[in-house]
């Protein structure tokens, strides 16, 4: 799988509009290879993805149901939620280390720096993480399950500069390439399921392998 990474033009505001203008020529990718047994009600998740010298950007759209959204704090488990998963190596001398950026439909952010084998990884500090500005359609807590068809979107841009306090960053530009992937996600509740952008070809639901990983290619 390969998604083409467009430059940006201007630095939007990040306010979790799917529609607005900033987003008008960026690629669509669709999140939709399932991995373990089929949920009784399948999301539609799009992601899209530009970049500029500074920023990453990126906007999640999922057409859900069953979505609950209990997590509050930086690095809980929030894939326990209704949730979505920005993988990805920015270095591409070694694309077997990569980031792992996943946020809960309220905005509640997790983040690791991942070296294999796989327990060899860095929680990234929740002051670091904050630099991320992240915004969220829908309320910051969804105790009650919202079980009636609803669409939630997930907005962000995530600092350059700050990654390379963990890694080094092979700087986004024409020609350069990351492995990457997208993911939709939710553990808990009563719609359990796990998706993929670039398929993952093993039974038991697992993120966490690079080698499987697509290829994001800046414009």
């Amino acid at each position: 799988m390969v998604y083409h990474v467009m430059m940006a033009e201007e630095v939007p505001v990040i306010d979790a509009r799917w529609d607005k203008p900033f987003w008008k020529e960026a690629e669509v990718a669709e999140i939709r290879n399932r991995m373990g047994d089929k949920p009784r009600f399948e999301p539609r998740t799009q992601v899209r993805m530009m970049y500029d010298n500074t920023f990453l950007y990126l906007i999640f759209r999922v057409e859900d149901r069953f979505v609950t959204c209990v997590k509050e704090k930086i690095n809980d488990a929030v894939y326990e939620d209704a949730c979505v998963e920005f993988f990805f190596a920015p270095d591409t001398g070694q694309p077997e280390k990569y980031f792992n950026l996943e946020t809960n439909c309220g905005g509640v952010p997790l983040m690791h720096y991942n070296r294999i084998p796989r327990k060899d990884y860095t929680r990234l500090d929740p002051g670091d993480i904050r630099k991320i500005e992240i915004a969220h359609s829908l309320p910051a807590k969804v105790e009650q399950e919202i079980t009636t068809p609803v669409t939630w979107t997930i907005e962000y841009r995530i600092p350059l500069e700050m990654l390379g306090e963990y890694s080094v960053v092979t700087r986004p530009r024409p020609g350069i390439a990351w492995r990457a992937n997208f993911y939709k996600v939710a553990e808990k509740g009563s719609n359990p399921h796990y998706y993929t952008w670039s398929r993952i070809d093993q039974e038991k639901p697992d993120f966490h392998l690079p080698r499987y990983f697509g290829i994001l290619k800046f414009q």
